[in-house]
Protein backbone atom coordinates (compact mmCIF):
# COMPACT_ATOMS: atom_id res chain seq x y z
CA UNK A 1 0.00 0.00 0.00
CA UNK A 2 1.06 3.40 -0.89
CA UNK A 3 0.83 6.56 0.60
CA UNK A 4 -2.02 8.68 -0.97
CA UNK A 5 -5.35 10.46 0.24
CA UNK A 6 -7.23 9.23 3.45
CA UNK A 7 -4.45 6.99 4.28
CA UNK A 8 -3.03 6.79 8.25
CA UNK A 9 0.82 7.63 7.66
CA UNK A 10 3.11 6.75 10.63
CA UNK A 11 7.21 7.99 10.30
CA UNK A 12 10.17 8.34 12.44
CA UNK A 13 11.84 11.12 11.55
CA UNK A 14 15.15 13.48 12.16
CA UNK A 15 14.73 17.49 11.52
CA UNK A 16 17.93 19.40 11.27
CA UNK A 17 17.95 23.00 10.39
CA UNK A 18 19.97 24.67 8.01
CA UNK A 19 20.93 21.65 5.97
CA UNK A 20 21.90 17.80 6.73
CA UNK A 21 24.59 19.22 8.52
CA UNK A 22 22.61 21.43 10.78
CA UNK A 23 21.42 20.62 14.38
CA UNK A 24 19.23 18.57 15.20
CA UNK A 25 16.03 20.17 16.40
CA UNK A 26 13.24 17.45 16.54
CA UNK A 27 13.24 13.54 16.20
CA UNK A 28 10.32 11.60 16.60
CA UNK A 29 12.14 7.30 16.70
CA UNK A 30 10.11 3.99 16.34
CA UNK A 31 8.72 4.22 19.74
CA UNK A 32 6.98 7.52 19.05
CA UNK A 33 6.56 7.96 15.67
CA UNK A 34 4.49 10.64 13.67
CA UNK A 35 1.13 9.73 12.65
CA UNK A 36 -1.18 11.54 10.92
CA UNK A 37 -3.82 11.82 7.62
CA UNK A 38 -2.65 12.03 4.35
CA UNK A 39 -4.31 15.04 2.26
CA UNK A 40 -6.07 16.47 5.45
CA UNK A 41 -3.67 19.36 5.96
CA UNK A 42 -2.65 19.15 8.89
CA UNK A 43 1.01 18.70 7.38
CA UNK A 44 2.93 20.84 5.92
CA UNK A 45 2.30 20.95 1.97
CA UNK A 46 5.98 20.13 1.01
CA UNK A 47 6.39 16.90 3.63
CA UNK A 48 3.37 15.97 2.12
CA UNK A 49 4.38 15.81 -1.18
CA UNK A 50 7.72 14.35 -0.94
CA UNK A 51 5.90 11.72 0.68
CA UNK A 52 3.52 11.03 -1.47
CA UNK A 53 3.71 7.27 -3.19
CA UNK A 54 6.11 5.99 -0.87
CA UNK A 55 5.55 2.76 1.05
CA UNK A 56 6.56 1.00 4.26
CA UNK A 57 10.45 0.58 4.94
CA UNK A 58 10.63 3.53 2.32
CA UNK A 59 13.49 5.48 3.72
CA UNK A 60 12.81 9.34 2.79
CA UNK A 61 15.06 13.08 3.09
CA UNK A 62 13.45 16.00 2.59
CA UNK A 63 14.51 19.45 2.28
CA UNK A 64 12.25 22.14 2.83
CA UNK A 65 13.39 25.70 2.40
CA UNK A 66 11.85 28.34 4.67
CA UNK A 67 9.60 29.82 1.98
CA UNK A 68 7.76 26.37 1.87
CA UNK A 69 8.06 25.49 5.56
CA UNK A 70 6.74 28.31 8.23
CA UNK A 71 7.72 31.21 6.09
CA UNK A 72 10.49 34.34 6.53
CA UNK A 73 10.45 36.36 9.85
CA UNK A 74 7.91 38.87 10.00
CA UNK A 75 8.65 41.70 11.65
CA UNK A 76 4.65 42.62 12.28
CA UNK A 77 4.79 39.92 14.37
CA UNK A 78 6.29 41.69 17.04
CA UNK A 79 3.76 43.34 19.19
CA UNK A 80 3.70 45.31 22.16
CA UNK A 81 0.82 44.29 24.54
CA UNK A 82 -0.29 45.79 27.60
CA UNK A 83 0.74 43.86 30.58
CA UNK A 84 -2.74 43.99 32.72
CA UNK A 85 -3.75 41.31 29.99
CA UNK A 86 -2.01 39.24 32.12
CA UNK A 87 -3.41 39.77 34.87
CA UNK A 88 -4.77 36.67 36.78
CA UNK A 89 -6.97 37.62 40.05
CA UNK A 90 -6.04 40.73 40.27
CA UNK A 91 -2.33 40.10 39.96
CA UNK A 92 0.16 39.82 37.38
CA UNK A 93 2.02 36.35 37.09
CA UNK A 94 5.77 37.87 36.52
CA UNK A 95 6.95 34.32 35.98
CA UNK A 96 4.42 33.61 33.00
CA UNK A 97 5.54 36.79 31.34
CA UNK A 98 9.93 36.21 31.78
CA UNK A 99 11.48 36.65 28.83
CA UNK A 100 12.23 33.30 26.85
CA UNK A 101 8.72 32.08 28.08
CA UNK A 102 6.92 30.89 25.17
CA UNK A 103 3.29 32.15 26.46
CA UNK A 104 -0.70 30.52 25.08
CA UNK A 105 -2.20 33.49 23.81
CA UNK A 106 -6.07 34.01 21.69
CA UNK A 107 -7.60 36.39 19.95
CA UNK A 108 -11.02 37.74 20.79
CA UNK A 109 -12.00 36.00 17.87
CA UNK A 110 -10.71 32.36 19.22
CA UNK A 111 -7.60 32.19 16.96
CA UNK A 112 -4.82 30.27 19.14
CA UNK A 113 -1.60 31.76 19.12
CA UNK A 114 1.87 30.69 20.93
CA UNK A 115 3.90 34.29 21.73
CA UNK A 116 7.54 33.97 22.80
CA UNK A 117 8.21 36.65 25.59
CA UNK A 118 10.80 39.25 24.25
CA UNK A 119 11.13 41.65 26.81
CA UNK A 120 9.15 43.16 29.49
CA UNK A 121 8.98 46.99 31.12
CA UNK A 122 6.71 48.35 33.67
CA UNK A 123 3.50 48.88 30.81
CA UNK A 124 4.11 46.06 28.25
CA UNK A 125 5.08 43.00 27.13
CA UNK A 126 7.21 42.31 23.59
CA UNK A 127 5.99 39.49 22.33
CA UNK A 128 6.93 37.32 18.98
CA UNK A 129 4.65 35.75 17.06
CA UNK A 130 6.52 34.67 14.45
CA UNK A 131 6.80 30.84 14.32
CA UNK A 132 9.61 29.32 15.90
CA UNK A 133 11.02 28.27 12.74
CA UNK A 134 10.16 30.98 10.55
CA UNK A 135 12.72 31.54 8.53
CA UNK A 136 14.91 28.00 8.99
CA UNK A 137 15.51 25.94 5.97
CA UNK A 138 14.27 22.20 7.45
CA UNK A 139 15.60 19.02 6.67
CA UNK A 140 14.38 15.75 7.45
CA UNK A 141 15.34 12.30 7.29
CA UNK A 142 12.96 9.27 8.26
CA UNK A 143 11.87 5.94 7.67
CA UNK A 144 8.15 4.81 6.43
CA UNK A 145 6.52 2.77 9.38
CA UNK A 146 2.81 2.34 8.58
CA UNK A 147 0.43 3.18 5.79
CA UNK A 148 -3.33 1.68 5.85
CA UNK A 149 -6.79 3.04 5.27
CA UNK A 150 -8.08 5.10 7.27
CA UNK A 151 -11.13 4.26 9.65
CA UNK A 152 -14.28 5.75 9.12
CA UNK A 153 -13.63 7.10 12.93
CA UNK A 154 -10.44 8.43 12.27
CA UNK A 155 -12.09 10.22 9.19
CA UNK A 156 -14.56 11.53 11.03
CA UNK A 157 -12.86 13.21 14.23
CA UNK A 158 -10.06 14.66 11.44
CA UNK A 159 -12.83 16.32 9.45
CA UNK A 160 -14.75 17.21 12.35
CA UNK A 161 -12.17 19.86 13.88
CA UNK A 162 -11.21 17.25 16.61
CA UNK A 163 -7.93 16.11 14.83
CA UNK A 164 -4.78 18.33 14.57
CA UNK A 165 -5.78 19.32 11.53
CA UNK A 166 -6.34 23.08 13.31
CA UNK A 167 -2.59 23.80 13.39
CA UNK A 168 -1.53 22.49 16.93
CA UNK A 169 -0.71 19.47 18.67
CA UNK A 170 -0.06 17.49 15.57
CA UNK A 171 2.24 14.32 16.59
CA UNK A 172 4.45 13.90 19.17
CA UNK A 173 8.03 14.63 18.15
CA UNK A 174 11.01 15.41 20.57
CA UNK A 175 11.96 19.35 20.33
CA UNK A 176 14.95 20.40 21.67
CA UNK A 177 13.34 23.66 21.53
CA UNK A 178 11.71 24.42 24.65
CA UNK A 179 9.21 26.12 23.50
CA UNK A 180 7.54 23.08 21.59
CA UNK A 181 7.73 21.58 18.13
CA UNK A 182 6.95 23.68 14.79
CA UNK A 183 3.24 22.33 14.66
CA UNK A 184 2.51 24.83 17.34
CA UNK A 185 2.95 28.62 15.57
CA UNK A 186 0.56 30.41 14.23
CA UNK A 187 0.71 33.76 12.40
CA UNK A 188 0.07 37.16 13.93
CA UNK A 189 -2.43 39.12 12.27
CA UNK A 190 -4.13 40.33 15.33
CA UNK A 191 -3.51 43.55 17.08
CA UNK A 192 -2.87 44.07 20.97
CA UNK A 193 -5.94 45.47 21.31
CA UNK A 194 -7.82 42.17 21.02
CA UNK A 195 -5.45 39.28 22.23
CA UNK A 196 -5.65 38.34 25.46
CA UNK A 197 -3.61 35.73 28.09
CA UNK A 198 -5.02 32.15 28.02
CA UNK A 199 -4.64 32.22 31.29
CA UNK A 200 -7.57 34.50 31.29
CA UNK A 201 -9.32 33.13 28.63
CA UNK A 202 -10.83 29.67 27.39
CA UNK A 203 -7.81 27.81 25.66
CA UNK A 204 -5.24 25.47 26.66
CA UNK A 205 -2.04 25.49 26.52
CA UNK A 206 -1.25 25.46 22.72
CA UNK A 207 1.58 23.70 23.33
CA UNK A 208 3.37 20.29 21.15
CA UNK A 209 3.21 19.43 18.16
CA UNK A 210 5.51 18.26 15.55
CA UNK A 211 7.51 19.46 12.55
CA UNK A 212 6.27 18.89 9.44
CA UNK A 213 2.92 20.12 10.96
CA UNK A 214 0.94 22.75 9.08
Amino acid sequence: MTISKDKMVSVTYELKLDGKGGDVFETAGKENPLSFLYGSGMMLPAFEKALEGKNVSDIFEIAIPAIDAYGEVNDEALVDLPKHIFMVDGKIDEELIAPGNSVPMMSTSGQRMEGLVISVDEQTVKMDFNHPLAGENLHFTGEILEVRDATPEELSVMFSGGGCGSGCGCGSGESKNSGGGCGSGCGCGDTESNLESCETGSCDDGKGGSCGCN
